[in-house]
């Protein structure tokens, strides 16, 4: 993540919190819709229609937001229409930047090589921000992944996770599988009512936390994130998944999260009352999502603790990427008593 304030490059990206010292997200930007016809979506912004092979999407694989639209991707069965870049997931001054574009990833290192991270073979750009400065020049605000992107008007369609994943959902039909909805009729109003809360404290919890910059804040910002796992963990004794029998975008939302948990931010941003692992029903439910199939190719942990661990020199000043923890995702899991 970087900021843009009327297209020029800013590297104080972190300076979004309050005044008690609490962090807070800065809104994304481009909010326009892929719509089957082209036809204003849920925001009224639209035109765009969707198409094989027009949309472009540029993620990291250590990105929990980004990590939403891989695993929609994958579940649509949409890999061979809308193509793919994968930025370094060390993020530097200038932001997120693809392979071989920034000779200052690490000290000794090869500039930017790194196993699955891709050159931008749309575009040619060398960092994000260049293909936000392209999409607007006097472009304010976070320079951020996921971005969906249109190649045939090249510009940035919208860089909001939360509505790029609904589009995959639906908009694609034509040409996708159709047996997967991940956000049903009968089940939007329940859908919306988790995310709402899975994202403030959860989701978006876990940062509050890690880059809370005073005690209050940290220990507000903790206590509700433990406060709100510790509901899930009960509500999943109970039902398989988080509106019951059916799988829903719900708990791919809170699945890029919890995977993330026990390696990165237990540790590294304090979050250590509990591992998800300490969670009866927490973990057998990680465990039975990673194992869904097709989504454990989507989770590259080598990516996820390269990121946070090199990235956050104000959390992690010495850059030393632990080499644990170990963890049981392909153990077997007994969700399907809740079926």
């Amino acid at each position: 993540m970087s900021l843009m304030i009327k297209g020029e490059l800013r590297e104080d990206w972190l300076d979004s919190e309050t005044e008690d010292g609490a962090f807070v997200r800065k809104e994304s930007q481009f909010r326009h819709w892929v719509t089957p016809d082209g036809s204003p979506g849920p925001t009224g912004e639209g035109d765009f229609a969707a198409e094989p092979g027009r949309y472009h999407l540029y993620v990291s694989y250590a990105c929990p937001w980004a990590h939403r639209t891989l695993i929609v991707r994958q579940l649509k069965g949409l890999e061979k229409l809308i193509s793919v870049s994968v930025v370094h997931p060390h993020m530097g001054p200038q932001g997120w930047a693809f392979p071989s574009s920034d000779p200052s990833f690490e000290p000794g290192a090869e500039a930017g090589d790194f196993p699955g991270a891709t050159a931008d073979e749309v575009n040619g750009a060398s960092h994000m921000y260049e293909l936000y400065r392209l999409a607007q020049p006097d472009y304010s605000g976070i320079v951020t992944v996921p971005v969906l992107w249109d190649k045939q008007r090249r510009t940035i369609v919208n860089n909001e996770s939360a509505e790029i994943i609904r589009m995959l959902n639906s908009a694609f039909d034509a040409w996708a599988d159709t047996s997967v909805d991940l956000y049903p009729a009968g089940l939007r109003e329940e859908i919306d009512a988790i995310n709402e809360t899975v994202y403030a404290d959860v989701n978006n919890g876990v940062y509050r936390t890690g880059f809370a910059r005073t005690q209050a804040a940290y220990e507000h910002a903790f206590d509700r994130l433990f406060d709100a796992l510790d509901a899930l963990d009960a509500r999943l004794g109970k039902q398989r998944y988080l509106t019951g029998g059916r799988i829903t975008e719900a708990d791919w939302r809170l699945f890029t999260t919890l995977v993330r948990f026990d390696a990165v931010y237990y540790l590294h941003f304090k979050c250590n009352l509990r591992r998800i692992a300490d969670y009866p029903q927490l973990s057998n439910y990680l465990r039975e999502l990673y194992q869904w199939p097709g989504i454990a190719q989507t989770v590259h942990l080598d990516h996820i603790k390269h990121h946070y661990y090199t990235s956050h020199p104000e959390i992690n000043p010495t850059g030393i990427v632990p080499k644990g923890p170990a963890l049981a995702l392909e153990a077997p899991h007994d969700r399907a008593r809740l079926a």
